[in-house]
């Protein structure tokens, strides 16, 4: 990390000479002189026992322990604690000490020692309080850097691996001068950049050009950096299936995958972007929804997100925006998250970000499902119709499920209880029967020489066009309707590319999308061992390919012949050039505007909040609480003072209530707009509140006991499964439920594994007894003391649901254990019935709405 300090040479004596490093705990060797003093009177003192404090600092033990034992708030005590009681200790912000604690440690002569030699320290250098977890070894200001200066010295509590020869030969040389050197950008061959921001296009907005030196360096290098997952979209998720064309896009492009009825084989893979494989699947992030189309033309690639913008405008910018998202490089923490300093250190100073960040802070960046998730090309691209004509066109996918989102708690809960859960819903989707169909629709546009729509700029990738004023207009229906039979051989080996296409589509001068067309297909040398990737089986075309392209690593083709060049005579001419007319790929002339070769965007790429604003403005009220709270949590988990305040000035562009609240939230003052706020009309489409959806897949838990109905649970059972949705059964125990009096019920969950983060519902066949192992040395969720209505796990489950906004049901007596969890009985999205087929009625027709959304009052 640039900004850190690093390990005196001290660090490297023996015990005895210099106090020892405690592992997470920053050491304090680069302080001053009286910090060095007083940490050596403070070891002189402890000689007689192990060194445990690090020169000039206090030991985990000194301090409260905090190194031996997880700060109080921990990832699995905060899931617990209520908004209005935050953690008292999470990362990056000071514990509170009690009175009682002050005077234990004023106490302790040994403990005093220690707290004054850490307050000589040099401001900056160790970290805030006692805390760890500071980024970087100095303190930033609110504003940009932008005196030149050298990289900063590592952080304290770091060092490097020892400077030898590759033979094991000790050189000598400083640790720090093996690292970055310049106070300037280079190149990797030293040359001084003046701009890293925009790639060289022929005019500001012209296509970007190959000649760009520093572009293709800073890309290949970064689509390297990492083997062998994917550097992003590492954890994914993937599944077969069908696209049938309707035809309606027949007069706008060629594109033979589109014409009427005709179907064609596809693989989608969705995934997070910013985790590793091993992360979990329901973090706040973006997700991919990339597919690729085996046509009897050539395979077509639509790589895409479930957010129709980017936080960057070109992609030169990539590497930047990846590493500021990925897990800080000293530590590798946090995994699979933005909730930290370097994400918001980038995106508060790189405001084209903001539009991007909003959706992520929305609903948006938890989906319910893969099944409940929208995707979106992002780019503009250029469609070809048979006789020549041009439109420009963005692409779509609506999920016939309509677009859902877990709320914030459900996602952390999941991601303990079940990593898996998104990749778990959709193979269980599938194998069930309830596949997941999405209908691919498109927005037109005029291919105007401007390639502006309604003021919005078509070639910025951080812009949407409201629905409202270009409406999306179906083309083709997806269904996915079998799972892979091997992860590694599909999913994880699949390689798409935006230069896949077909004739009918075209890409456009989007300088985001111009270095995608390079990026992708470099990567997959790394990742996939060589160029021939393309001759996987995942990956290979189902049209006829002759390509010249020879040898290389695995190569699996045994090719004929004795010329692959052009042109040719002795493998009797072929392959031949195609014309149009028998379906060849052929790129429209595009008159590029008179320009400079410069480094620039245009002009409207400089608005970054006016669509933010429509966004925000688009929100339902429980939309917007749940924004605001995902920015407080997010900017919390930042240890940096002028990161919070940063991330403030952006948010008072967007809206002022938003930045109160959030603000509020921080306990800082809201600033002021530094631009004019214009006030858009809303757009509905955005919203994700409202409409009635088919219930297809949903997830119905049913918990029972063996003195229950079972008659009324087999006949709602069955009727579940007849309207398409998944019913399981939680009972106490494993095994079947039987009365004696019909077949018996097969438990599919019991009370210790049942989570209500697992169900959209859940039905009660009246209020079952404890079970066996309702005691918390055997299950911590059960307490005995609770145990005499029902069992505690029961009551756990339905208060999560209950506070989640989902319908909860139930017959026979099942209000006694509704009122035993503190459901109110009359609470909207709480029904009950005397029999079982009318609860399981009134509980589906609550489900379509996805959530109980009275449930969440709003306060702004």
């Amino acid at each position: 990390m640039p900004d850190q300090k690093p390990a005196k040479k001290s660090a490297a004596k023996p015990a005895g000479k210099s106090a020892k490093k405690v592992t997470g705990k920053p050491a304090e060797a680069s302080a001053a002189k009286p910090a060095k003093k007083a940490a050596k009177k403070l070891a002189e003192k402890s000689a007689a026992q192990p060194a445990k404090a690090s020169a000039g600092k206090p030991t985990k033990k000194l301090a409260e322990k905090s190194a031996a034992k997880p700060a109080k708030a921990s990832a699995g005590k905060a899931a617990k604690q209520t908004a209005a009681q935050p953690a008292k200790q999470s990362a990056g912000k000071p514990a509170k000490q009690s009175a009682k604690k002050k005077t234990a440690a004023a106490a302790k002569p040994l403990k005093a020692a220690a707290k004054k030699a850490l307050d000589t320290l040099v401001p900056g250098t160790g970290p805030a309080d006692g805390v760890p977890g500071k980024p970087g070894a100095e303190t930033p200001a609110a504003a940009e850097p932008t005196t030149p200066g050298p990289p900063l010295p590592p952080k304290a509590d770091q060092r490097g691996p020892a400077t030898v020869s590759p033979t094991g030969e000790p050189t000598g040389v400083d640790q720090e001068v093996v690292a970055q050197r310049d106070a300037y950008l280079t190149t990797a061959q030293g040359a001084r950049l003046y701009d890293t921001d925009h790639s060289l296009k022929a005019g500001e907005r012209g296509p970007t050009l190959l000649q760009d030196h520093h572009l293709r360096e800073k890309i290949t290098h970064f689509d390297h950096e990492r083997i062998p997952e994917r550097v992003v979209h590492a954890r994914g998720a993937a599944a077969h299936g069908t696209f049938q064309g309707y035809g309606t896009a027949g007069k706008i492009t060629k594109a033979a995958f589109l014409a009427k009825d005709a179907e064609t084989e596809v693989f989608v893979r969705f995934s997070t972007v910013l985790g590793s494989r091993g992360s979990a699947d329901t973090v706040r992030d973006t997700r991919g929804f990339a597919t690729k189309f085996y046509t009897d033309e050539g395979t077509f690639d639509l790589v895409g997100n479930n957010i129709p913008v980017f936080f960057i405008q070109d992609a030169i910018k990539f590497p930047d925006v990846i590493h500021a998202g990925k897990p800080h490089p000293d530590r590798e923490i946090p995994q699979a998250q933005s909730a930290h300093d370097s994400f918001w250190d980038f995106v508060t100073l790189h405001t084209e970000a903001t539009h991007h960040t909003l959706w992520n802070m929305s609903d948006r960046g938890i989906p319910r499902s893969y099944r409940m998730m929208e995707g979106f090309g992002v780019h503009t691209f250029r469609l070809v119709a048979a006789d020549g004509s041009t439109t420009l066109a963005k692409f779509h996918w609506k999920p016939k499920l309509g677009v859902h989102s877990l709320v914030w708690e459900e996602a952390q809960i999941t991601n303990g209880v079940d990593p898996d859960f998104h990749r778990r819903d959709l193979a269980d989707a599938i194998e069930a029967g309830a596949y997941p169909q999405w209908e691919l629709g498109i927005q037109v546009f005029p291919d105007t020489a401007e390639q502006v729509f309604e003021g919005i700029d078509l070639l910025d990738p951080t812009k949407i066009v409201p629905e409202e004023l270009a409406p999306v207009q179906p083309v083709g229906l997806l269904t996915l309707n079998a799972n892979p039979t091997n992860y590694f051989a599909e999913t994880e080996q699949v390689a798409f590319h935006v230069g896949h296409l077909v004739p009918g589509i075209d890409v456009t001068d989007d300088p985001l999308l111009a270095g995608r067309l390079f990026s992708y297909l470099d990567t997959q040398i790394t990742r996939l061992g060589g160029p021939n990737f393309g001759q996987l089986p995942i990956n290979r075309p189902h049209a006829p390919v002759n390509d010249m392209l020879r040898d290389g690593m695995h190569q699996t083709a045994v090719h004929s012949g004795v010329a692959p060049y052009q042109p040719n005579s002795l493998d009797g001419g072929c392959p031949f050039m195609a014309g149009e007319d028998v379906g060849a790929y052929v790129e429209r002339p595009v008159a590029i505007p008179e320009g400079r070769k410069v480094r620039q965007a245009p002009a409207s790429f400089d608005d970054h909040f006016s669509q933010p604003r429509l966004f925000w403005l688009s929100m339902s009220d429980v939309e917007r609480e749940h924004i605001i709270a995902a920015y407080t949590f997010e900017l919390n988990k930042c240890y940096e003072q002028a990161v919070k305040e940063r991330a403030l000035r952006v948010l008072a562009n967007i809206d002022p209530v938003l930045c109160q609240e959030v603000a509020t939230g921080l306990g800082l003052p809201a600033p002021e707009a530094t631009v004019k706020l214009v006030d858009p009309a809303p757009s509905p489409a955005l919203s994700q509140v409202g409409g009635v959806w088919p219930l297809d897949g949903r997830i119905i838990g049913i918990v029972a006991g063996e003195s229950d109905d079972l008659a009324g649970v087999r006949s709602v059972r069955e009727a579940v499964l007849d309207a398409g949705m998944v019913p399981l059964v939680i009972a106490p125990t494993g095994g079947k439920l039987d009365d004696g009096n019909g077949e018996p019920v097969t438990v599919q969950r019991t009370f210790t594994t049942a989570r209500s983060v697992e169900f959209d519902a859940i039905l009660l066949a009246g209020t079952p007894r404890a079970g066996a192992d309702a005691y918390g040395a055997r299950d911590a969720k059960a307490d005995e003391l609770h145990a005499v209505v029902t069992d505690p796990r029961v009551l756990l489950l339905l208060a999560e649901a209950f506070r989640h906004g989902k319908a909860i049901g139930g017959w026979s007596d099942a209000r006694t254990a509704l009122t035993a969890a503190g459901v109110p009985e009359d609470a909207p999205g709480v029904v009950n019935s005397e029999t079982a087929s009318e609860a399981l009625d009134l509980l589906t027709d609550l489900m379509g709405a996805h959530r109980v959304w009275e449930r969440f009052p709003a306060g702004i």
